[in-house]
């Protein structure tokens, strides 16, 4: 699966790295019900991300989900 902005926390809970990765960033969204309809970038917003660093997360994340 790619990740992209629009993708769907809870779409993201399939891959332990990819956990720890967001939980390591302060993204603390596994059982959050907002998990179910807030997005990637809803979430970074949220928590004071700028744009460019969401793009470099969801390339650091693509990179682990190929693996």
């Amino acid at each position: 699966m790619k990740i992209t902005k629009k993708t769907k926390l809870v779409k993201l809970a399939n891959n332990v790295e990819t956990v720890e990765i967001l939980t390591d960033i302060g993204l603390h969204w596994i059982g959050c019900f907002a998990s179910q309809f807030e997005t990637l970038e809803q979430g970074c917003k949220g928590h004071g991300m700028s744009d460019k660093e969401i793009d470099e997360l969801i390339k650091r994340l693509n990179e682990i989900n190929k693996a």
